[in-house]
């Protein structure tokens, strides 16, 4: 069992001055394994502090400095890959080759993505004689959630760094093995002290002091919605700039001009792979009437082949157990509710998978027979659970995906040019044309209640930056 007991603040590992202990519980085999310390009040406020002072000069750092300082990290995350890989595996369950070919790859790249920007990136332009300057907004507290732990604190730290802003990261608590990880890679690279400050410990006590304290310039959190709109009130009396990523319920609409096979396979894969563990997920599969005996069966069909990983080595694409044994309840008591509601459960369940001894495992649930009012369509489960909802028409679809009180994401599957048109009128901050993969350039965000800031890419830098006009500094003949 791993034992850490510090905290990373001013550049140094140091113990933390209001302790406590929590445990990390690996999800495959229910036993913990480790014990992390997390830190109070006033460690935050000597995390601030330390950030505060950095920012003096690393705000005037040059554009060459902070991408060379990008590529460093990026590269010393490759460097140790595998360790990152078993930590997230430790703290997620997830089997090694989802860790090791998805969860690393992804944090790596916002921190390479980050760097490419900063070669052209403009921090400042000339309007006349006026200059509009884009300037650090300051210190930084960075919340982010459990699901995809690396590429989620990435999402958030390498923007902050390229713009030449100074950080407080509270990882969650559930998967804070691989930030203490990335903490020492930090430091290897030779990211000034006070740069980069890591607290480990609930959000109710560090997020909130971070959300609450007064030298904290704006919070990026991700995380459920409620717990958001939290983050939003406790920094409110501060009026400094909170980024939320929130929930969603995503739609994915199968056009009658789809391959029904590919689509809706397409689509079973999609929300499994990380066992729904993904605010992205398509989690509503809206096909036509006409056709949801058929999807219904295809979708059962490609579920059921998907293994469960009952051990970490288990080959692709076996899929592990939930993340926390409270996630695991969620999901058992909202697949209980479907039935309830009169959804047709066609394979799953809330039962615990024959020949499953131990791990908060949940297998590939199919509910068929959904109406779009049912809790399962309209709450975030963040399981591997999915949802078939029939419409007459494609207008009918369209409106079933936005009748929800999310708009993160959205999937839309047929011939291209009616699915373009289709996503072009749906209300969600990213949809995905038939096969269409991530785009790290691209801004990643949501409408409604599924949030109000962007990351990744150059867009999401926007979210860390002042404009300031400089008005009369050029001379014009």
């Amino acid at each position: 069992m791993k034992i850490h007991s510090k905290l990373y603040i001013g550049g140094e590992w140091v113990d933390p001055l209001n302790p406590s202990i929590f445990e990390v519980v690996n999800p495959l085999t229910e036993t913990v394994c480790a014990t992390v310390a997390g830190g109070g009040e006033d460690d935050v406020a000597r995390a601030v502090a330390a950030a505060r002072e950095a920012f003096k000069e690393f705000s005037q750092s040059s554009v060459e400095d902070r991408r060379a300082m990008l590529e460093r990290i990026a590269a010393g995350i490759k460097a140790r890959a595998d360790e990152f890989s078993e930590a997230i595996s430790m703290e997620m369950g997830a089997p090694t080759w989802w860790s090791s070919r998805a969860q690393v790859p992804a944090g790596i790249a916002h921190y390479s993505t980050a760097a490419k920007v900063l070669e052209s990136f403009e921090f400042q332009k000339i309007q006349g004689t006026t200059a509009i300057r884009r300037e650090p907004i300051g210190v930084c507290g960075l919340i982010p959630p459990w699901n995809w732990p690396l590429n989620q604190v990435a999402c958030k730290v390498a923007p902050a760094l390229a713009t030449g802003c100074t950080i407080v990261l509270k990882p969650a608590e559930q998967a804070s093995l691989d930030s203490l990880l990335l903490a020492e890679v930090i430091h290897e690279a030779g990211v000034p002290p006070g740069v980069f400050n890591l607290v480990n410990g609930p959000g109710r006590v560090v997020g909130a002091s971070i959300a609450e304290h007064p030298d904290v310039d704006m919070v990026s959190f991700t995380g459920s919605t409620m717990a958001g709109a939290n983050v939003s009130k406790a920094a409110a009396d501060t009026i400094k700039r909170v980024s939320l990523e929130l929930g969603g319920k995503s739609a994915n609409i199968v056009l009658p001009s789809a391959d029904l096979k590919d689509a809706v396979g397409r689509a079973v894969q999609g929300i499994m792979s990380n066992v729904g563990q993904t605010c992205t997920a398509g989690t509503r599969l809206l096909v036509p009437s006409d056709k949801v005996a058929e999807a219904t069966r295809i979708a059962v069909e490609v579920a059921e082949s998907i293994p469960l990983a009952t051990s970490w080595d288990a080959p692709a694409p076996a899929i592990g157990p939930i993340a926390t044994k409270r996630q695991h309840a969620e999901i058992v008591r909202l697949i209980s509710e479907g039935v309830k509601e009169g959804a047709k459960l066609e394979t799953g369940g809330a039962d615990r998978p024959d020949g499953v001894r131990s791990g908060y495992f949940i297998a590939p649930t199919i509910f068929s027979n959904v109406s779009n009012d049912m809790t399962i369509a309209r709450e975030e489960i963040f399981g591997p659970v999915l949802s078939i909802i029939a419409y007459d028409t494609v207008d009918n679809a369209i409106e079933i995906a936005n009748d929800s009180p999310y708009g993160l994401s959205g999937y839309v599957q047929g011939e291209h040019q009616e699915a373009v048109e289709v996503a072009r009128k749906m209300r969600t901050g990213q949809v995905f044309v038939n096969a269409a993969h991530a785009d790290f350039n691209a801004p990643f965000g949501g409408y409604k209640q599924s949030g109000n800031g962007r990351e990744w890419g150059e867009i999401g830098f926007d979210e860390f930056l002042e404009y300031k006009s400089v008005l009369g500094s050029e001379i014009k003949n």
